[in-house]
């Protein structure tokens, strides 16, 4: 391949762009980061997944992440007109880490970025890409600093992972309908969320609005009384709820009474954000000389975390085929990245399907699933969708559809008073050893 001034460039410094850049610059490659924010941002997506933990580990960004206090994770609550049930990601189907973290992703993503720096890579910050040229040796980016100076950067190969910013997406004519509703999410951070016995905060809390089963909202707990708060729902019934975003936030708070119990004494500590049309896809993923990391190719919605598991999945699956690459080798980009990628963030869509049309809630809160249908479903919550022994990876729509309705019909036979016995249970597949 012909000299270029860089051998890769990464396109965003959160953590699918820490993540390639750690490992690219530890196999040798001279890699420059260009962010067009400066460090520390803020940031949503803060509950991260137990299977983040092995793909941190894998780019040598554990340390960092263990080392910096965060709030433990072991799992997920829920409560929905006064129930309440919870998964536990220690007891999952997979093998591999069962706890994670919540983070503050000012802190968290800087961190990441520094410990990639750490090893090589190089970053500037406050640059924006204005145009890209794809090229399969040579491929170009032009940029801009803060001051005005524009110049045109030339690489062996180019990684985009601007997340929301769809960075390649935009001017490569990427983007095609994601398939989900347009939904709405309105979040903040706020103080004085009071640890109480009944509040669980090592778990996420998910809460489902009790006249609307498409609304729900997210707490996530960090350290010393501080947590985030969200609440989601398609964006014309959300705009029924207020004049403002701060009214219409306050008025869904208020609307779910654990919410409202939790949150009664506490402070905003930044103004209501709000953020329409986030999902987004993409016709393909890779091109001549370059590839899309996380959310800079598809997201499909907050409700199960699932953001920053596929971003760093997507840098472990990218970073040995980059190297590769640059060594000369031809890489099937289609075969070995883009198709195990898209598997499952599949699996995850066919969960946020279910969770917005009301499945999922059924089996969420059914009270006596059994519990090795419940560790195929904590596997899949923990992040774990690319494991292909559970079934509900495997062929998730169908699995679901069983388990919904069976679900259901146990629930017509308690309320009549039949039983239910001699129900058949769904099948579960084969179980793999018990994971840490």
């Amino acid at each position: 391949m012909s000299e270029a001034d860089h051998e890769v460039i990464v396109i965003g410094a959160g953590p699918a762009g820490a993540a390639i850049a750690a490992q690219l610059a530890s196999r040798g490659r001279r890699v420059l980061v260009v962010e067009r924010s400066h460090f520390p941002r803020f940031s949503i997506g803060e509950s991260l997944l137990p299977q983040c933990m092995g793909h941190l580990e894998e780019a040598g960004l554990l340390d960092t992440v263990q080392a910096a206090g965060y709030q433990p994770k072991n799992g997920a609550a829920f409560t929905r007109g006064g129930e309440s049930t919870a998964i536990d990601f220690r007891h999952k189907f997979t093998p591999g880490w069962g706890t994670t973290f919540q983070v503050e992703r000012a802190d968290f993503d800087h961190r990441l970025i520094e410990a990639a720096r750490a090893k090589g890579a190089k970053v500037e910050f406050g640059i924006t890409v204005t145009a890209f040229r794809a090229d399969p040796d040579r491929p170009q980016v032009d940029v801009v600093d803060e001051s005005g100076n524009a110049s045109t950067l030339t690489a062996r190969f180019v990684v985009d992972a601007s997340g929301y910013g769809r960075v390649l997406a935009r001017l490569e004519a990427l983007e095609r309908d994601a398939r989900q509703a347009p939904r709405t999410a309105l979040f903040t951070h706020v103080e004085g969320c009071p640890v109480a016995p009944s509040h669980d905060r090592e778990k996420i809390l998910i809460g489902v609005h009790p006249d609307d089963a498409g609304i729900w909202y997210w707490l996530i707990p960090f350290r010393n009384q501080r947590a985030s708060v969200g609440v989601v729902g398609q964006t014309e019934r959300m705009s029924a709820y207020g004049d403002s975003t701060e009214a219409r936030w306050q008025a869904l708070i208020d609307a779910e009474p654990r919410f409202r119990q939790l949150l009664g004494g506490s402070r905003p500590t930044r103004p209501i954000a709000e953020l329409g049309g986030y999902s987004a896809d993409v016709t393909r993923l890779h091109g001549p000389g370059y590839v899309l990391l996380g959310n800079a190719g598809e997201f499909l919605d907050p409700v199960f975390s699932s953001g920053v598991t596929i971003a760093l999945k997507s840098a472990s699956l990218a970073a040995p085929l980059v190297d590769r690459q640059l060594a000369g080798e031809a890489i099937d980009w289609l075969g070995r990245f883009e198709a195990p990628l898209r598997e499952g963030i599949e699996t995850f869509r066919a969960f946020v399907d279910a969770w917005y049309d009301g499945r999922l809630q059924t089996i969420i809160f059914h009270a006596d699933a059994p519990r090795d249908i419940k560790e195929r479903i904590s596997a899949i919550l923990a992040g774990y969708a690319w494991d292909r022994r559970n079934p509900f990876v495997t062929d998730s729509a169908r699995h679901i559809d069983t388990l919904a309705d069976l679900c259901e019909r146990q629930a017509a036979s308690r309320a009549s008073g039949s039983g239910t016995a001699g129900a058949r249970q769904p099948d579960a597949g084969p179980s793999p050893e018990t994971g840490r």
